[in-house]
């Protein structure tokens, strides 16, 4: 049982409606923002929370930097807009599954109206996720495009077992007050944006860098990226 959200774990009082994106964000980037801005827009939430985990259990193999650095990336992304929060309330709570999460957060702030927002290649991996049907029944999901996931995500398990409680047309808008499950999936401007992908070009960077380094020497990428 995961314990309770303590009053002052946050630091600011949570507004009614709240989109909550999680990630390790390894680095962030404005793949992730856009996703934010979107779901703003689209679904008329007050704010979104940037959900940064101390880490990934489906990513023990990937190069996870500290989570004072992620914490930092993201806040460089998200500038001083005021509906833009970061927070890190998994390490308070010691929490390693989003379902836990989302219990305790649903538990703390029952007024809350919360929406889970991921890119469509986590619709196709979420099976893999602990109690991934909970996160469904839990709050509504809404998913975004991503390039190259999009399809296979729409016809891949989690997308299957909950076809019938999609949303479409206005619906959509309110999605924050639907009763769970209920999800929605945006097909928006595809941003190629990947963390994978900044991580390999540091590497690459800095490799070059070294004395008698070779180019191309970074890591190969994973094969989930949030």
């Amino acid at each position: 049982m995961t314990r309770p959200v303590p009053a002052c774990a946050l630091g600011f009082a949570p507004r009614p409606r709240v989109g909550l994106l999680g990630g390790s964000f390894n680095p962030a980037h404005d793949g992730h923002l856009e996703i934010a801005l979107i779901a703003l827009r689209r679904l008329a939430l007050d704010e979104v929370w940037f959900l940064v985990s101390p880490g990934n259990p489906l990513k023990t193999g990937v190069d996870m930097g500290a989570l004072a650095d992620r914490v930092a990336s993201v806040r460089r992304l998200v500038g001083a807009d005021p509906r833009l929060r970061v927070v890190t309330i998994e390490a308070v709570l010691g929490t390693r599954y989003t379902a836990d999460t989302l219990t305790a957060l649903r538990r703390r702030f029952r007024r809350v109206r919360f929406v889970w927002l991921m890119g469509a290649d986590n619709l196709l991996q979420i099976p893999a996720w602990a109690r991934w049907q909970a996160i469904f029944r839990s709050v509504p999901v809404a998913v975004l495009a991503r390039p190259k996931y999009s399809a296979k995500a729409l016809v891949g398990k989690a997308a299957r077992r909950f076809s019938t409680r999609r949303r479409h047309g206005r619906r959509v808008r309110f999605l924050a007050g639907e009763p769970p499950p209920a999800w929605v999936f945006f097909h928006t401007r595809l941003n190629p944006a990947s963390a994978s992908a900044i991580r390999d070009a540091r590497a690459r960077q800095a490799a070059t860098d070294r004395p008698g380094g070779l180019a191309g020497a970074g890591p190969a990428k994973s094969p989930v990226d949030t």
